[in-house]
């Protein structure tokens, strides 16, 4: 597989500092890890939803841990972003009861639909669609998280009407 090296503009704003600083505050000064999670989410969502190395290593700076400690952690988990991703990330959950429930299948022809392979981005930024490891929302199958927001009991008609309405931004994808 091509290796890819993404660049993304650093811009730790007053306010993101602010932030920064309260999730830190809440833990014994010699445990600034321990915000690492936390702060990672926030810088995420200030830098368009992903996290190049280089903003990685500004996370480890800030914090006062090893980069490798960042790295780990946003290897791990696939809440975190390690290239440009689609604006609309659609997660269908992956596991025993969604694909008793068809979520494979939804999410064929959601990839079709949007033209895409899993885990590309189509041409105009706008969609993602992703497998993801267990959402806790098993008596909803098949379901997918978009942004904050579970959307359950899917069939083609609900992703057709949730694609429609990402396309004319009627729709609440974040709390924030």
């Amino acid at each position: 597989m091509e290796k890819h090296h993404y660049t993304q503009e650093i811009n730790i704003t007053d306010a993101l500092m602010a932030r920064i600083n309260e999730l830190v505050s809440h833990y014994p000064a010699d445990k600034k890890k321990s915000a690492l999670i936390p702060v990672l989410h926030e810088v995420q969502d200030a830098h368009d939803n992903w996290l190049s190395i280089e903003l990685q290593n500004k996370v480890a700076e800030l914090l006062e841990i090893k980069p490798i400690e960042v790295y780990e952690v946003v290897t791990f988990y696939t809440m975190f972003n390690q290239r440009p991703v689609g604006k609309y990330m659609l997660e269908f959950c992956q596991t025993s009861p969604c694909c008793q429930r068809g979520v494979e299948d939804l999410m064929d022809y959601t990839c079709q639909k949007l033209n895409v392979g899993i885990a590309e981005p189509t041409a105009d930024g706008l969609f993602e669609v992703r497998g993801v490891e267990c959402l806790g929302a098993c008596g909803y199958a098949p379901m997918l998280q978009l942004g904050d927001y579970y959307h359950e009991h899917l069939t083609k008609e609900k992703i057709d009407q949730l694609i429609d309405d990402c396309k004319t931004g009627d729709i609440t994808f974040y709390d924030k």
